[in-house]
């Protein structure tokens, strides 16, 4: 077939996760909206009572309920398999390591044309892990940035030809600076108009958040109108370990934490820098992609994918990892050159739009999906 008449595909995009508090969550919700907007068969599979059953409803994506209780769920992987003859499934895309497990289980009594995997963390491939990532039956394993395809390719013993890069993408359409109101968040959360809003979105231990409260008081002896908000405390607790930690250091008055959000685009519309100080198991960081995208510079650390999105001095800094001093003279460096900060948002936006968006990620997988089918022999 010609390009322009290549057949609509059956896929299935598989994440035992079903809350939308986590990035993989959101880029498995992506890639399954966009191929459905491509024309493709799309259903989701997750586990049930969750969010993501009533946003498959919304985006009118076809959802399938799946206990996948661990990775030993026999009986979930029996089900998967039906589901995979009765919709003649072409691709099956997991996206965690239930999922995974599942999957593969399934493959027992359904063969899968195109099996492929996303993995996302920087963390290495031990020894029982290994053997679900070289069976033939799994045909790509996708990583989001290079730095991990390195990382899985080493660990994991596998042929160089069987990890591929797509990277993760924004919707260009939802995080349009144009079309968001900045002042929005800021009010809410009482900030001043003329505050310098700092954030860093994600508050597990090795986004390194604490170095970021740590740097804040040289940050704030640098520019006394300096304020850091830290999205998605889990709960209260660590509202409080945040609180805690800011008084230990005398910027109390200057941190806010704040619990989960689904409005990030009004989050980044109303800052002035994005920082993330991640120092383990990370990929590319999400949140600096959406901060981009919407015209901010960024300061994040030189670890993990990191560096593969953000062009020091060019759309941001780079900074040391787990050194609250690194970040300190980084977010200080952004502040005192204002109108350089705003050429870093704009090359920022570009970058995006060229390399990171959603309709070029989407574009990539399709393209992966279509070159296994044909390798196989199914297109």
């Amino acid at each position: 077939m010609s390009e322009g008449t290549q057949r609509p595909l059956s896929i299935l995009q598989v994440l035992e996760k079903n809350l939308f508090n986590t990035g993989s969550v959101h880029q498995m919700f992506q890639a399954a909206t966009g191929l459905a907007a491509r024309g493709h068969r799309v259903a989701v599979v997750s586990r049930p009572g969750g969010e993501t059953e009533g946003r498959c409803r919304e985006a009118g994506i076809d959802f399938v309920p799946l206990r996948m209780r661990n990775e030993f769920d026999v009986a979930s992987g029996r089900k998967l398999a039906r589901v995979l003859a009765e919709r003649q499934v072409d691709v099956v895309h997991v996206h965690k390591g239930i999922a995974h497990a599942a999957a593969l289980w399934a493959s027992l009594w359904t063969p899968i044309p195109c099996f492929v995997v996303n993995r996302g963390v920087s963390f290495p491939i031990d020894v029982w892990m290994r053997p679900k990532y070289r069976t033939h039956r799994l045909h790509r394993v996708i990583t989001v940035c290079e730095d991990i395809r390195t990382v899985i390719i080493r660990t994991g013993k596998l042929p160089p030809e069987k990890v591929e890069v797509v990277y993760a993408g924004v919707d260009l359409r939802r995080f349009d600076p144009d079309t968001v109101d900045a002042r929005t968040v800021r009010r809410e959360l009482g900030l001043a108009e003329d505050a310098f809003v700092i954030n860093q979105i994600g508050v597990r231990w090795w986004r390194g958040w604490s170095y970021l409260v740590e740097a804040m008081p040289e940050v704030v002896k640098a520019n006394p109108k300096a304020h850091l908000v830290l999205v998605a405390c889990k709960d209260e607790a660590a509202m409080d370990e945040v609180r805690d930690l800011a008084a230990k250091h005398g910027v109390a008055q200057h941190v806010t934490p704040v619990g989960y959000r689904q409005d990030v685009p009004e989050i980044s519309a109303a800052i002035d820098l994005s920082v993330d100080l991640s120092f383990a198991g990370l990929g590319i960081t999400g949140t600096l992609r959406e901060a981009m995208a919407m015209r901010k510079p960024v300061v994040c650390t030189n670890a993990g994918g990191n560096p593969e999105l953000v062009l020091d001095g060019v759309t941001g800094r780079l900074v040391a990892p787990e050194s609250a001093a690194s970040a300190a003279a980084g977010i200080i460096d952004v502040m005192q050159d204002p109108a350089r900060a705003k050429a870093w948002g704009e090359a920022g936006r570009k970058r995006v739009e060229e390399g990171f968006s959603m309709d070029v990620r989407i574009g990539r997988l399709e393209a992966l999906y279509r070159q296994v089918l044909v390798e196989n022999g199914r297109l």
